[in-house]
């Protein structure tokens, strides 16, 4: 190993090692976006090169489909492919019943269309994203840059008559200027502490116009896993109501620890 791994990167490699287990030879596999996607996309480079298993990614931003392609993941669109067998994503927060906020890089979009499009989602993250409630985390809503100051002011007005603690929203910027999404959008991230009734938030949310979605994923997740600093990981499967705790071994692989980027 190159490095020592931090614990909370430990955490998320156990998590990512355990969930490429539900790849099998054939799938066609979506690959989620962030620091711990990034861990499950060199977990599935290493298996591919050293197993030989044939899979097909489909990445959910450019940087995921650049590493991907870096390690060895062979990379198509969701057009040419149509549907996945399986997405393993991270999360910025979930809940007890496996909702998520997701969006904290910007990816959400793409994120939910291949979610959405899979048989089966798969959650990869650290004990700490786990909420009894959602909402701490900030919100990311993608909306159109035109009008987006008018798209802002008629979320925060609608937020009064939702049950959510906080109702103000928040321009994300890259630098001094906005940031801006692979599809050119804006994002607004909105600081609601609490949400009393996800399922009513995100219905409300998507019906303003000049937004084009939210980072709300609901009744989408399957299954959870979660990884520890110790090498332990948590599978909890919502299906079919189980939890399973099992050990992961962390063996030195220069090639799987180099340059992993958030």
């Amino acid at each position: 190993m190159t490095a020592e791994l931090s614990p909370i990167d430990r955490a998320k490699f156990v998590a990512a090692k355990r969930a490429v287990d539900y790849v099998e030879d054939g799938m066609r596999v979506g690959l989620g976006t962030g620091s711990t996607a990034a861990w499950m996309v060199r977990c599935l480079g290493e298996i591919v090169r050293e197993e030989g298993i044939r899979v097909t990614g489909v990445a959910t931003s450019s940087r995921t489909a650049d590493l991907a392609r870096q390690v060895g993941v062979p990379i198509r669109t969701l057009d040419e492919v149509k549907w996945l067998d399986l997405t393993i994503d991270g999360a910025d927060e979930y809940d007890s019943n496996l909702n998520l906020i997701k969006g904290g890089g910007g990816a959400l979009l793409q994120e939910k269309i291949v979610a959405t499009a899979s048989d089966q989602m798969i959650v990869i993250a650290d004990p700490s994203k786990q909420v009894d409630t959602l909402g701490a985390f900030p919100l990311p809503v993608e909306v159109i840059p035109f009008g987006w100051q008018t798209t802002k002011a008629l979320i925060e007005e609608m937020l009064s008559n939702i049950d959510v603690q906080g109702r103000n929203a928040s321009l994300r910027l890259n630098m001094d200027e906005p940031f801006r999404t692979d599809e050119g959008n804006y994002i607004l991230d909105l600081h609601l502490c609490r949400i009393g009734n996800p399922q009513q938030l995100s219905l409300v949310l998507n019906q303003i116009p000049g937004v084009v979605e939210n980072g709300l994923f609901l009744d989408i997740c399957d299954i959870v896993v979660i990884g520890n600093s110790d090498g332990t990981v948590e599978v909890r499967d919502i299906n079919n109501g189980t939890v399973e705790h099992e050990r992961i071994e962390i063996v030195d692989t220069d090639n799987l620890f180099v340059d992993v980027a958030d």
